[in-house]
């Protein structure tokens, strides 16, 4: 049996510095992010299910069901996993709104659910692509081949299920528990000695123990996170570390190889750790995430500065020309980053969650939610085409956002994730509540003790500055504000029976602890001005250049703006805040003529049709 009074959230870890706050205890009711979820369920779920039927991914499960495959499959070996983020993306977005029992969206969710039953082997075993007369033998392709890493993302569906509708009876919980089940028999200690070639199942199974109180699946989770390392993969042209099975996730200096196998492997080993209480492992994840992020990391957050293997490349090897930036990659480093925040509390983790989320993850989907940028480069130095809306694209081979590939990975990551977002909010501990990201919200949660704290956010984060929570219920505990590393001169007021008092907020995280009265205000004051970012001396791909950054939006000159080709200019000045935008003088190269070039945010780029863009603006 579950736990039916565990948070709404896709990580609830037994242990840890900080309990997340689910969809049950914050809402996000508007501005940016608001405006995201809406065009998220309105428009960008609806699109993915009708891809996933005219591709014929989501069919393949009938086709299993009748017993014709493998005549008729349609995809690559890992499609499944695409059907299973999606109804992964429809729980969570279920339980944002409330959706009726009755109404459409809980109706489509359970007739993809029946076709995904349909098609599960009574032993629990379910996989389009392997295991019938005619495919390859079950297991027999652990490297290439993703039946652990589908099963991982089948896993992860379920806890959306149980944490959004414990009770209902659609049957995708016991899909997911037999699946578990098998995996455990088959894999166990006395069974399989193997590990899959994309780390996933590591991930899925721990939250889906946790959700299940099944400690068998936790310990399945930890028992393949401790075979990487082994070598028991074989070896490819891009080395062991393209699966991380080069060294033991204990030994690691930092995250390698295939960028979103790498994030998810390491996901899973803070849960582990979180769950076994082992600080040594735990340790050497904080390292790993500390090198990464200082030299594997793209000042947009993204991560993977290889095309070949989608891979990180070297310390400092990053090229913005080249740059991958797998959307999926970003989304896999949320994920880590969050179960650290979760694990310490300390707030460099939900900054790069910040940047990631406003850089990477926002800039892939279209405005109107039905195209998507697989890759992020940060210079583009063609134009581009136009996607053809009907069409199905190589991946990262469209210079502006198209609505599917035949490696479509990223839409349902990214609808997963903008789903759930409000569960990546808000924390809670023995004394009070933490902020870690704005947004107009609302949060309202309870104590161990009983106290109950309710408060609203107001923003027009990230435009401005100004964060205003209003507590709506006399209670006493600790406020707990993210200060990002970049807010010098943030300051924090608190508004109360008539009186304001003032103080700074330097970086990190600053703590308002008072008996709060219904009605009382606390408003953190963030610089949001525009500043100029010099990269790391050692990054010798922008050496000589500069990135203009406005809060936690990195902003970029597109050729539309400029009228000229992004490569014809360099730096003439600094940034100036002109009514709401900013320009940057730039010196033509040519004419030596100066003009004041407006900036665009990052995410906005391509929105207005095929561009050059550069992130990196030379100085020289």
């Amino acid at each position: 049996m579950f736990d039916t009074t565990a948070p709404a959230a896709p990580v609830v870890p037994t242990r840890g510095r900080l309990r997340p706050l689910g969809l049950d205890e914050v809402r996000i009711t508007g501005g940016f992010w608001g405006d995201r979820q809406t065009v998220n369920g309105a428009a960008t779920l609806a699109h993915i299910e009708s891809r996933l039927e005219s591709e014929g991914w989501l069919p393949n499960f009938d086709l299993a069901a009748a017993g014709t495959l493998p005549e008729g499959r349609r995809g690559r070996e890992f499609a499944d996993s695409e059907i299973y983020k999606f109804l992964e993306a429809m729980a969570w977005e279920i339980g944002r709104t409330d959706a009726t029992a009755e109404g459409d969206l809980e109706q489509r969710f359970r007739r993809v659910v029946d076709r995904v039953a349909a098609a599960q082997e009574p032993d629990g075993y379910l996989n389009t692509m392997f295991g019938r007369e005619g495919q390859g033998e079950r297991w027999s392709a652990l490297q290439w081949g993703h039946e652990l890493y589908c099963l991982g993302h089948l896993f992860q569906a379920a806890v959306a299920r149980v944490r959004t509708r414990p009770d209902a009876d659609d049957g995708l919980i016991d899909i997911a528990r037999r699946a578990a089940e098998l995996v455990c028999l088959e894999f166990g200690p006395d069974g399989r000695d193997a590990i899959c070639g994309h780390a996933e199942v590591e991930v899925g199974l721990a939250e889906l123990g946790r959700a299940l109180g099944e400690q068998r699946y936790i310990d399945q989770a930890a028992l393949f996170v401790e075979r990487h390392g082994r070598g028991s993969l074989g070896e490819i042209e891009w080395g062991r570390s393209y699966f991380q099975d080069d060294v033991s996730v204990r030994e690691a200096e930092a995250l390698r190889g295939h960028s979103v196998r790498a994030n998810y492997l390491s996901s899973a080993a803070a849960d582990v750790a979180a769950e076994l209480s082992d600080d040594a492992l735990l340790a050497s994840l904080r390292s790993q995430w500390d090198r990464t992020v200082e030299r594997r990391t793209y000042v947009t957050g993204g991560q993977g500065s290889h095309h070949q293997d989608e891979a990180f490349g070297d310390d400092w090897e990053l090229p913005p020309d080249r740059a991958y930036s797998e959307t999926c990659a970003g989304i896999g480093s949320i994920m880590f980053s969050w179960r650290l925040l979760l694990a310490t509390g300390e707030s460099q983790y939900a900054d790069l969650i910040e940047r990631t989320l406003f850089n990477v993850v926002a800039t892939s989907p279209g405005s109107d939610g039905r195209s998507f940028f697989y890759a992020n480069t940060l210079h583009q130095r063609t134009p581009g085409t136009p996607a053809d809306p009907d069409a199905t694209s190589p991946r990262a081979s469209s210079s502006l956002r198209a609505p599917w590939f035949e490696v479509s990975c990223c839409p349902p990551n990214v609808a997963r994730t903008f789903a759930s977002l409000a569960a990546y909010v808000a924390t809670a501990d023995d004394d009070g509540v933490q902020l870690h990201q704005y947004a107009p919200s609302s949060v309202r949660t309870v104590l161990p003790d009983g106290r109950i704290v309710a408060f609203d956010v107001s923003t027009n984060y990230p435009a401005g500055g100004d964060v205003r929570i209003t507590i709506d219920e006399d209670a006493e505990f600790t406020l707990a504000l993210r200060v990002p590393s970049w807010a010098e001169g943030a300051v924090v007021r608190v508004h109360s029976g008539g009186e304001i008092t003032e103080s700074p907020a330097p970086g990190g995280t600053v703590a308002v602890a008072r008996a709060y009265r219904a009605g009382d205000v606390v408003e953190l004051s963030l610089p949001i001005v525009a500043r100029a970012t010099s990269p790391h001396p050692m990054v010798d791909a922008v050496r000589g250049s500069v990135a203009i950054e406005r809060g936690p939006e990195v902003l970029a000159l597109e050729s539309i703006d400029l009228r000229a080709d992004v490569g014809d200019v360099v730096v003439a000045g600094e940034p100036i805040e002109q009514r709401g935008s900013v320009v940057l003088p730039v010196r033509h190269r040519e004419t030596g003529e100066t003009v004041e070039a407006p900036l665009i945010a990052y995410h906005d780029w391509a929105r207005r049709g095929p561009s050059t863009m550069r992130v990196w603006i030379p100085t020289v």
